[in-house]
């Protein structure tokens, strides 16, 4: 090959949009890029992206801590007491529920499932809870419970992505990326949006539901380990202090500002911008998750452990990180997919476990934020992806009791943040199988979410691909809940 044709090679799409020899390309790249800088990321001279930035009317909620229960919990043991369905168990389900339906695993004419827990009143507002919850029934006048939550994807990578991005398909913004590039957030030395993840498994849409898409990198959440290093390739490596770490930030920086005035590359903005946010965590992260500075009460009430990762050390982690000043603080606990394929998965010896895993930390979560003055500005948001069957899976003729994948109903609940507490909000039919009353698809949800926190959720986009992409897709069907807000 002669230099020419390696010369040839080298080139890009860009060589034929740059400088003056461009001509009108050159003028269109120019203002499409300005016009991103101007809706994504702030000017040089500016403030930094992650600056607070006003909502667009009086937010009810400040912060967002989203407790996603991977796999997804079954309702019917949790929050929607079913007594027709314990009337009715091991009998087959009714032909009309079945006709036209696709499942993930049932196979067959499957039988009806009652719950084998009881429920009973709690609080002043007499919310009817599972024997499972009680720790959650001591806050029962906090919580919002929905239970007419439905989406369209039954299987739980793109039920996920539908439940954080507002599509069933990879590539858009996660709903706490959104929040920040919004909002922006109000300690610029703490990432807008932070992960925390339990159970040894992370979500089975991957690293998507705290991607940032389109959106500047800048606004993607950062997962936070709760053992060793709190976020990677953080601290300085061996052989360099902070002050040679400055002066390898400053060169660093000076030569992305030379890139940014040749190109004009927003996303250079956003590598100048972390690696300043990097610079600063290298104080601020490890101060704020260390919680051996929490005192013996408050690790009794969460049941956490400084020593030992758990869900339970991830709910104090959360509160500590809103008190900081973070956004959205997003936790996700695997092992509620309870198909009943055995002992691991059943709804007699796993659910019981997971909800003594969680349960307590969550009601210590919203009792500690009351206590500190935070909870009426920070929505807490617990939810799994989808639902899960009135009918027993029995795969492959297991005995043990599970249900599959449901889309048409799931239970999830809200607290603080201005939702109504000791509120039961929308319902199913006799059997759980539909949402009936109040129905609440996933973009409802997120136009809600979105509406509490000062944004307008119709009119909140980013110019993309020729279109005005929006968390909650683009039609007008989506709804906000006025009724569930207090």
């Amino acid at each position: 090959m002669n230099v020419f044709q390696k010369q040839l090679q080298g080139i890009t799409r860009r060589h034929f949009l740059h400088g003056g020899t461009a001509g009108l390309g050159a003028i269109a790249l120019s203002s499409l890029l300005a016009g991103e800088r101007a809706q994504a990321t702030p000017t040089e001279a500016g403030p930094g992206p992650l600056s607070p930035r006003p909502s667009h009317h009086p937010a009810r909620a400040k912060n967002v801590i989203y407790l996603h229960m991977a796999g997804s919990p079954p309702q019917q043991e949790l929050f929607d007491f079913k007594p027709k369905l314990r009337e009715l168990n091991d009998q087959d389900c009714p032909d009309e529920f079945l006709e036209g339906e696709r499942f993930a695993f049932i196979k067959g004419h499957p039988q009806l499932l009652g719950s084998p827990y009881e429920f009973a009143h709690h609080g002043q507002s007499g919310l009817m809870l599972s024997e499972l919850l009680p720790n959650l029934g001591e806050v029962a006048d906090d919580l919002c419970v929905i239970k007419s939550m439905w989406t369209d994807q039954f299987n739980h990578a793109p039920a996920q992505l539908m439940l954080y991005t507002g599509t069933s398909q990879f590539g858009k913004p996660s709903m706490g990326s959104w929040v920040t590039y919004g909002l922006g957030s109000e300690n610029q030395d703490l990432p807008g949006f932070v992960v925390l993840v339990s159970g040894d498994k992370v979500p089975s849409a991957g690293k998507s539901v705290w991607g940032s898409g389109f959106l500047p990198s800048v606004f993607q959440g950062v997962q936070c380990r709760t053992s060793g290093e709190p976020v990677l390739y953080v601290t300085n490596p061996k052989g360099m202090d902070r002050a040679g770490r400055r002066r390898s930030l400053d060169a660093i920086r000076d030569l992305n500002e030379m890139q940014l005035a040749e190109v004009g590359d927003p996303e250079t903005l956003t590598r100048i911008e972390q690696y300043e946010l990097a610079y600063r965590m290298q104080v601020s992260v490890p101060e704020v998750m260390d919680i051996s500075s929490e005192s013996v009460a408050t690790h009794a009430m969460y049941g956490s452990d400084p020593s030992q990762p758990s869900f339970a050390n991830n709910c104090l982690l959360a509160r500590r990180m809103v008190e900081s000043g973070v956004r959205f603080v997003q936790l996700f606990d695997w092992g509620w997919d309870v198909h009943g394929t055995g002992k691991t998965t059943d709804l007699i010896s796993q659910l019981p476990k997971k909800c003594r895993q969680t349960e307590r930390p969550i009601a210590a979560l919203i009792t500690d934020l009351k206590q500190r003055g935070l909870l009426d500005e920070t929505l807490i948001v617990w939810s799994g992806e989808f639902g899960r069957t009135p009918m027993n899976e029995k795969r492959d003729n297991s005995k043990f009791l599970g249900r599959d994948h449901h889309p048409h109903s799931m239970s999830m609940f809200m607290a603080g943040g201005g939702v109504k507490g000791g509120f039961s909000y929308g319902a199913t039919d006799e059997l759980g199988y539909f949402a009936t009353e109040n129905r609440m698809f996933v973009n409802d949800l997120q136009a809600t979410i979105l509406h509490l926190l000062g944004l307008d959720p119709y009119e909140f986009h980013v110019p993309y691909q020729g279109l005005k992409q929006r968390l909650i897709g683009p039609t007008e069907d989506p709804k906000i809940h006025h009724d569930l807000i207090a």
